[in-house]
């Protein structure tokens, strides 16, 4: 199935959902690919590593109305090469980061919380149960704003483990929100990926982000 048929497809799933977001994850696509996507409608493209998202991102500068996401650890050193180029990043979890960023950006910018929902060592996120004193501390940092959370579920074929951490993120979500925040307004959940969405979106993904999806 093509990419035509595949974005087809995924417009007849995300008829219950008109307010999802689709941000293309393009680490396995070459940027003619991408901009094939992009003839198809798309505007909202991420990548996880800084390399990858350079390489796409000057490939396609001439596209004004692309969006430009980052999903993946974004290390400290890192941050000068891309700041400046970035619509939202999926994967804030450290003060360094948003120090960082804070320095460097020109203008406020959008930012998800990535949480370790799975509570798995080897994950990056910042603890389910730290979220909200990180999210304070972030008031630190005035171009840094916290439009939602973000969360990478487990990687198993038990869909009741998954159901459980995309309920608790929801949860989690609401509870930030009904916070107050104004740098914190944290109305968005990015969860949900090639092989979870559909159960992402029906514990209330706004956002998902989907790679591996199109190439089925």
């Amino acid at each position: 199935m093509g990419l035509k048929e595949k974005t087809l497809e995924l417009t007849e799933i995300l008829k219950d959902y008109p307010n999802c977001k689709v941000v293309i994850a393009t680490k396995l696509f070459t940027p003619e690919q991408v901009e094939e996507l992009y003839n198809l409608g798309y505007r909202d493209f991420g990548e996880n590593r800084v390399e990858m998202f350079l390489e796409k991102y000057h490939h396609l500068e001439n596209y004004k109305d692309i969006r430009w996401h980052f999903f993946g650890n974004l290390q400290t050193r890192k941050v000068r090469e891309i700041a400046s180029h970035l619509h939202c990043l999926h994967s804030l979890d450290s003060e360094t980061t948003a120090y960082e960023l804070d320095k460097r950006l020109n203008k406020e910018l959008d930012c998800y919380v990535q949480v370790n929902i799975s509570e798995e060592k080897n994950k990056c996120g910042v603890p389910y149960l730290q979220v909200k004193n990180f999210i304070r501390r972030i008031a630190n940092y005035p171009k840094i704003r916290v439009i939602g959370l973000m969360c990478i579920g487990t990687m198993t074929p038990n869909e009741d483990i998954l159901e459980d951490e995309f309920s608790r993120m929801k949860e989690l979500q609401e509870e930030i929100q009904d916070l107050g925040l104004a740098y914190a307004p944290c109305t968005e959940l990015s969860m949900g990926m090639s092989n979870d969405f559909k159960i992402a979106l029906k514990e209330g993904a706004t956002c998902i982000r989907l790679g591996r999806y199109f190439l089925r």
